[in-house]
């Protein structure tokens, strides 16, 4: 698997390609050439993926809310993985991690008027490192709790460990990116055929 097109700083992204955010921070660690590799080296790093992948705008995060955000983004990744690999196996899933992560990131419900009327928006704290996930692992405890596992899956291809949710039509999507691992396994597949 290889990584997304380079930002405007020089740093390659894996792609957010998995079709749900949950499944996008799994992919923040990819294979390369037998290797994993980490897109997350610095505090910095978290911040470019959470705006990247939508959830703030530029600008957004102030630097003292990014003080440890690494430790705690990779923390969060790692309960996820665990969660998402045990749900994804049949195996027991131990959701108190995820919850007491989600205990620290307190938020409320708003009413905001806008011209056409009422809308209900979620407000949150924003000041520590969780806060700043939280919304990652609530999309993390939604997939978990409702969606249909039968179509959450990994990379067909050997070599990759990325993580999708299958949204065809027809669920049998196989790889990750059908550009990289599906035209790889495509070509490999030729080549065995000429030489066969």
């Amino acid at each position: 698997m290889t990584t997304g097109a380079p930002d405007q700083q020089g740093t390659s992204w894996p792609p957010v390609a998995a079709d749900h955010p949950a499944l996008d921070l799994l992919n923040t660690i990819a294979q390369i050439d037998g290797n994993p590799v980490d897109s997350w080296i610095c505090d910095e790093d978290v911040v470019r993926w959470l705006i990247r992948a939508g959830w703030y705008q530029a600008g957004a995060i102030a630097p003292a809310q990014m003080r440890g955000l690494l430790r705690v983004a990779r923390a969060l990744r790692e309960i996820v993985r665990t969660l998402v690999s045990a749900r994804k196996n049949g195996g027991k899933v131990d959701p108190e991690p995820l919850n007491d992560f989600l205990a620290k990131a307190p938020s409320h419900s708003e009413l905001v008027c806008e011209e056409a009327g009422l809308r209900l928006a979620r407000r949150r704290a924003i000041k520590t490192p969780e806060q700043l996930l939280a919304p990652v692992a609530e999309s993390a405890a939604e997939l978990l709790a409702g969606d249909d596992f039968t179509l959450i899956r990994k990379c067909e291809d050997g070599t990759c460990t990325m993580w999708f949710y299958d949204r065809t039509k027809s669920h049998r999507r196989r790889w990750c990116s059908m550009a990289l691992c599906g035209n790889r396994h495509k070509v490999a597949a030729f080549r065995q055929r000429r030489q066969g």
